[in-house]
C-alpha cells in the first residue's frame, strides 16, 4: 500500500511538472506566433541593433539601434489600431569622410495600422505613416516632416508566417534648403516557428528613394527564441545582414543584427 501511494504521488508530481512544461511551450509558441505578426494585439518593446562594416570609399562602419515600441489600442468592437514607432540611434565612422564621426538620433517613423480583430484567412492592416524630423545631426536627418500610407498583410499556417509590410512617405513641410522626400519602404518576411517558441526566418528590406533614384536592399536572416527572465517574457534574435544593393559608394561588405524584444502579454 505504501509503495502504491508513493507511486501515485510520483505520478501526480510528474504529471504536474509535465503540464507546466507543456503550458510553457504553448505560451512560448503563442508569443512567437504573435511576434511574427507585426500587427498582433501584443504590447512589445523591441530593441533592434544593426552593425555594418566596410561601408563606402573609406571602409566605414555604422551602428544603428532601432527603438521600436508597439502598442495595440482597441478602437471598436471589431477594430484595433496598432501603433508602431521606429526611432534610430546612430553612430557612424568614416562614412561622410575619412576620420569623420557622427552620432545621435535619426529621423523617426510612426505608423498606425487599423486592423480587424478577427481575420479568418488573411491578417491585414492599413493606416497612416509619419516621418518625424527628430534627428540630432545634420547628416542623420532629412529635416523634413513627411506623411503617407502604410499597409501590412500576412498569413499564418502550420507554424509559418508569410507576409509583407510597406509604406510610402512624401515630405510636406520642413527645411526649404533640404531636398524633398519621396521614399518607399517594402519589407517581405517569412518565419517558421516551432512549438518551443524557437523560430527561423528572415526579411528583405527594400528602400527606394524616388527623388534620387537610389535603391537600398538588405537581406536579414534570423534565428530567434522566446524565454523568460524571471517574470519578464523576452524574445532574442540574431543573424547576419547582407547588403544586396546600395547607392554608389555606400554598399557595406557585411553586417549583423541582434534583437531583444520585451513582451507584455495581456
Amino acid at each position: 500500500m505504501v509503495l502504491n501511494f508513493k507511486k501515485l504521488c510520483l505520478l501526480i508530481i510528474t504529471s504536474f511538472f509535465s503540464a507546466l512544461t507543456l503550458h510553457a511551450q504553448d505560451d512560448a509558441a503563442e508569443l512567437a506566433k504573435k511576434l511574427a505578426n507585426p500587427i498582433a494585439s501584443l504590447i512589445s518593446a523591441p530593441l533592434q541593433n544593426n552593425t555594418d562594416y566596410g561601408i563606402g570609399t573609406f571602409n566605414g562602419s555604422r551602428n544603428t539601434l532601432n527603438i521600436q515600441p508597439v502598442v495595440p489600442i482597441s478602437v471598436g468592437k471589431n477594430l484595433n489600431m496598432i501603433t508602431r514607432v521606429v526611432l534610430p540611434v546612430i553612430t557612424q565612422y568614416n562614412i561622410t569622410g575619412e576620420g569623420q564621426k557622427q552620432s545621435g538620433l535619426g529621423d523617426a517613423v510612426m505608423s498606425a495600422f487599423f486592423s480587424p480583430k478577427n481575420s479568418e484567412k488573411i491578417t491585414w492592416g492599413v493606416g497612416p505613416a509619419l516621418l518625424l524630423p527628430v534627428g540630432t545631426n545634420d547628416f542623420l536627418t532629412a529635416k523634413k516632416f513627411g506623411m503617407g500610407p502604410t499597409a501590412v498583410a500576412l498569413k499564418q499556417f502550420n507554424g509559418w508566417t508569410v507576409g509583407a509590410l510597406a509604406n510610402q512617405l512624401w515630405s510636406v513641410a520642413g527645411n526649404a534648403d533640404r531636398p524633398d522626400v519621396s521614399q518607399m519602404f517594402v519589407q517581405p518576411f517569412l518565419v517558421y516557428n516551432w512549438s518551443s517558441g524557437a523560430g527561423l526566418g528572415g526579411n528583405l528590406e527594400w528602400t527606394q528613394n524616388w527623388k534620387t533614384n537610389q535603391t537600398t536592399v538588405w537581406l536579414n536572416p534570423t534565428l530567434s527564441g522566446v524565454t523568460s527572465l524571471g517574470s519578464q517574457k523576452v524574445q532574442f534574435a540574431v543573424g547576419p545582414r547582407l547588403n544586396l544593393a546600395a547607392p554608389d559608394g555606400g554598399k557595406a561588405d557585411w553586417g549583423w543584427r541582434a534583437v531583444v524584444v520585451f513582451l507584455f502579454p495581456k
